[in-house]
């Protein structure tokens, strides 16, 4: 019987977690093998040994999320050629892997290795077409930033401190997107406010490229059209009403008109040359009339 009560109610909890996103997921053409990983609550001392080592104060919402699961990943499948393929994976990474996304040095480094932060430089936003847009994280001191999602390889998904000063705890957090040019994109101010959208997305493959100004990859394109029609379309309305911001536009009349082939000039003979055929001339006239005679 408590078996069965603790059944129940960790079934009530997954439901508020995922929002009912399995049973959705389920219902789709296609998909197959919709896995929920049933994780424990993370311990209040872990949550504090994480703060005191890092020297950073977890977001309320955040914490609250530890103290209700350990993590989170839901992961879904499609099914194509009697063959199921791995699609959709929403992730959110445990305490103990909510590492600082730079490592320290180490103490037998070589003085001149590089490192992410030689990649760091002072943009104005102004260049960037973004005057309103919050400051980008650095990779030196100045910033403080952990790992939530590694996004399969297409980037990462951080929670990032900025404006940091060595030896005082870092309060203020928000959520970034790095891709793998190595380039910030902000996603929201809040945790609660970037698990609603990795929800509505669905967990599909580079869903976060569409925060960036270049989007996401045609194959992801097609996935989320597929499988989100209507946030995929109001997204790229809002991008452009045509659909069409990022799409290299071509004239067909100037770019298959026919070229005009110009004739080649031809080479003028020097008068040498002309002396020369003249000589010829008046020799091969002489023997002529000499035969004549």
């Amino acid at each position: 019987m408590e078996e069965t009560k603790d059944s129940l109610a960790f079934k009530g909890v997954a439901e508020r977690l995922t929002l009912g996103i399995p049973r959705i997921l389920e219902n789709m053409p296609g998909v197959v093998d919709v896995r929920f990983a049933e994780r424990e609550p993370a311990e209040k001392r872990s949550l504090l040994s994480w703060e005191q080592k890092n020297t950073c104060i977890l977001p309320e919402d955040l914490r609250d999320f530890y103290l209700t699961t350990d993590g989170f990943t839901l992961t879904w499948s499609v099914k194509l050629d009697d063959e199921c393929v791995p699609l959709g994976c929403m992730m959110i990474n445990s305490v103990a892997r909510l590492c600082p996304l730079l490592q320290p040095v180490p103490l037998f480094s070589l003085p001149n290795a590089p490192s992410l932060a030689d990649l760091d430089w002072e943009e104005s936003s102004t260049e960037n077409g973004s005057e309103h847009a919050p400051a980008a994280p650095h990779f030196d001191s100045r910033s403080r930033i952990f790992e939530l999602d590694s996004c399969g390889g297409n980037g990462k998904v951080c929670l990032v401190y900025k404006n940091c000063t060595p030896g005082v705890v870092a309060q203020q957090s928000d959520i970034w997107f790095l891709d793998r040019s190595l380039c910030w994109h902000f996603l929201t101010a809040t945790f609660t406010s970037y698990y609603r959208l990795m929800i509505t997305h669905l967990g599909l493959p580079e869903w976060q490229y569409s925060f960036t100004p270049y989007g996401p990859s045609p194959q992801a394109k097609q996935w989320a059209s597929l499988y989100q029609p209507l946030t995929f379309r109001s997204e790229l309305s809002l991008a452009d009403p045509a659909g069409d911001s990022f799409l290299n536009k071509l004239d067909p009349t100037r770019a298959f008109k026919g070229k005009v082939k110009v004739p080649a000039p031809k080479k003028k003979q020097s008068a040498q040359c002309n002396l020369v055929s003249t000589a010829k001339s008046q020799g091969n006239t002489g023997r002529h009339s000499g035969t004549k005679r």
